[in-house]
């Protein structure tokens, strides 16, 4: 092991998982499935950025201009559409009906992109939706959040009382204590990329950048052996906790998201659900899903690969008890159930909603503008 893989795991109140139950009972036990909502990363793209040492730095290195999904990034998302069509069967009709889905995708061009190639593989044209005999796809309309609105998917909208909490959190001894131990490689990579890094915060992109070479059969430089899978693969996945590591900064964060699928879900059992949809769609980021993963402390520390998807499902049992369960597709396996803190793999929708109370904002954009000293925070 080189000196520069030596101090670089976990830092700072540690989200932790707790140990899944164990049970063979199927999911079916727990009810009819009538309702779910699916989050899902975009498909491979193109580096966002580069470095002034890249190789690669050159947009003609590349077929597709910078940050764009690749074809193997529509093709990841088409197949992920005919998954979940074989999942959700039994929630949707052959053909697309607006009153049993809704789509949303943030303002960026990749993600509704990939919201359009799921589509493709969710809903092949049928019978009288085929309109074109030389092409099996049908157009299904895909609802953007725009960037300075969106506090939902990529969680862009101005929150000037998470940037005060998330500056006193970058403060806070175990950060800097983690951070610093990182210093020779910040100093290394300072070195070979001509670029300077200073945090950990500022890894993610250079991560990312030798990753997708690497995915697409370029030589990688000679320098990145020392840093690249690791010390760099840890590094980044550590930043995705940063961002919902405290309570504060959760709600703030992922908490409407979070409030935006269980109060649907509760609507749907109420029977005030309108339209009465079976399917909510978000086509989002890595760090939508990390953010919601690690504020509900589900998160295993890794970087979300492109087409991860995460499934929130909703049952209706014959006791009268709604479950929840929530599932990680993070490969092609079939996900099992995650074990919800204090709750289980199949945590009734009452118990779910007072568990993550905390985390759920009334009012947003209030909870924003107020200072430390004038608010209550909920405890967790």
């Amino acid at each position: 092991m080189s000196s520069l893989m030596r101090k670089y795991m976990a830092f700072a109140e540690p989200v932790s998982v707790l140990t899944e139950e164990t049970s063979n009972i199927a999911d079916e036990a727990y009810g009819k499935l009538i309702f779910a909502h699916v989050i899902f990363r975009h498909g491979n793209r193109t580096p966002i950025v580069s470095y002034p040492t890249d190789p690669y730095r050159f947009r003609s290195n590349w077929t597709n201009d910078w940050g764009q999904l690749t074809n193997i990034g529509k093709h990841v998302q088409l197949e992920l559409g005919r998954w979940l069509r074989q999942r959700y069967r039994s929630l949707l009709s052959n053909n697309y009906d607006k009153a049993e889905i809704y789509v949303q995708s943030s303002e960026s061009e990749r993600v509704l992109m990939s919201a359009l190639a799921n589509l493709a593989g969710l809903y092949p044209p049928l019978g009288s939706a085929v309109w074109e005999p030389t092409i099996a796809w049908q157009p299904i309309p895909v609802y953007q959040i725009p960037r300075s609105q969106d506090n939902l998917i990529a969680a862009t909208k101005t929150c000037p009382q998470f940037k005060m909490e998330l500056e006193r959190y970058l403060q806070s001894e175990a950060f800097q204590s983690y951070n610093k131990s990182l210093a020779v490689i910040y100093e290394y990579l300072t070195k070979h990329t001509q670029l300077s890094f200073d945090s950990f915060t500022s890894i993610y992109d250079l991560y990312n950048i030798l990753d997708i070479e690497s995915t697409n059969n370029k030589t990688l430089p000679a320098w990145s052996r020392e840093v690249f899978p690791e010390p760099l693969r840890t590094m980044s996945a550590n930043l995705f906790r940063v961002y919902s590591n405290t309570t504060r900064m959760a709600r703030l964060k992922m908490g409407p998201l979070l409030k935006d699928i269980l109060d649907r879900f509760q609507q749907k059992i109420n029977k005030t659900l309108q339209p009465d949809r079976t399917i909510w769609m978000y086509s989002a980021h890595d760090i939508t899903i990390a953010n919601l993963l690690n504020g509900m402390h589900m998160f295993k520390v890794h970087n979300p690969p492109f087409a991860a998807c995460l499934l929130f499902e909703l049952r209706a049992s014959s006791s009268g008890v709604p479950y929840v369960s929530i599932y990680y597709r993070d490969s092609a396996a079939e996900p099992e159930p995650l074990y919800i803190p204090r709750c289980g793999k199949h945590c009734p929708l009452q118990k779910l909603i007072e568990l993550y109370q905390h985390l759920l904002p009334n009012h947003w954009d209030q909870e924003c503008l107020l200072k430390v000293d004038t608010f209550e925070w909920p405890r967790n």
